[in-house]
């Protein structure tokens, strides 16, 4: 059975949230308001949020200074939703990372359609890079148990890693030659939710726990504008 989607609707207005919380719940969603970007945040920090619908206009942090910070550490799909008309706010919250833009007054029927189109997306998307679960992965001399949580170097040292390090590989290793963006490593757990900076900085890591050149690597490669790619050949066992 699929679970129930939770909404977050953020809008200073409390007429519009409270629309949009009747609608978007009498469709079967979960629903969390808040009225400005603290009150978003705590939210975010607390539950674990599949959509936001975003009012550009709000009191004190605006919609895309919060769609930036959203983005930069997660992949939760976001709807702006604004009373701004001009093509130009249009096109800057979509290279903000909104993945959908509608503009008041609007109508609740849209606004739920717009909603069910975004989260089959989001849901097509992780189910594409879904597989079925491994218990040790070989690569380059390299054993990694996905058991018992542990990496073995081509000499048979045991090489230590942190939970966000083993997450990291576990995604890496299970999808090697694919390359995998920003956006995808964070739906699927490689890291989680809040941690600022932390694709670069695990990358970084784990190239240093592998003993890959960070100048020329080649297990774990940069392909410009588009994410990482788990390189060597890996037995899935």
């Amino acid at each position: 059975m699929t679970k129930t989607a939770h909404l977050l609707v953020v809008d200073d207005d409390r007429d519009i949230r409270a629309l949009v919380a009747e609608q978007l719940e009498a469709a079967g969603y979960q629903v969390s308001v808040a009225a400005d970007g603290d009150r978003m945040r705590a939210i975010l920090a607390h539950n674990t949020i599949d959509l936001i619908v975003l009012d550009l206009n709000l009191p004190g942090i605006d919609g895309l200074t919060l769609c930036r910070e959203v983005q930069a550490k997660s992949a939760i799909p976001i709807i702006m939703l604004t009373a701004r008309r001009e093509e130009v706010d249009r096109v800057l919250g979509l290279e903000m990372g909104a993945d959908d833009y509608l503009t008041k007054p609007f109508a609740p029927r849209e606004l739920l359609a717009r909603i069910r189109s975004v989260l089959r997306r989001t849901r097509a998307l992780l189910a594409n890079l879904e597989l079925p679960e491994a218990q040790r992965a070989r690569f380059a001399g390299w054993t990694f148990d996905l058991v018992q949580r542990q990496l073995i170097d081509p000499q048979g040292r045991t090489v230590i890693l942190s939970g966000a390090e083993f997450r990291l590989l576990k995604v890496l290793v299970e999808r090697h030659n694919r390359v995998l963006s920003r956006e995808q490593l964070l739906a699927l757990g490689a890291v989680r939710q809040g941690e600022d900076r932390a694709i670069d900085l695990q990358v970084s890591r784990l190239r240093s726990k592998l003993g890959d050149d960070p100048k020329a690597p080649t297990l774990i490669k940069t392909i410009r504008s588009e994410g990482y790619i788990f390189t060597p050949a890996v037995d899935l066992t």
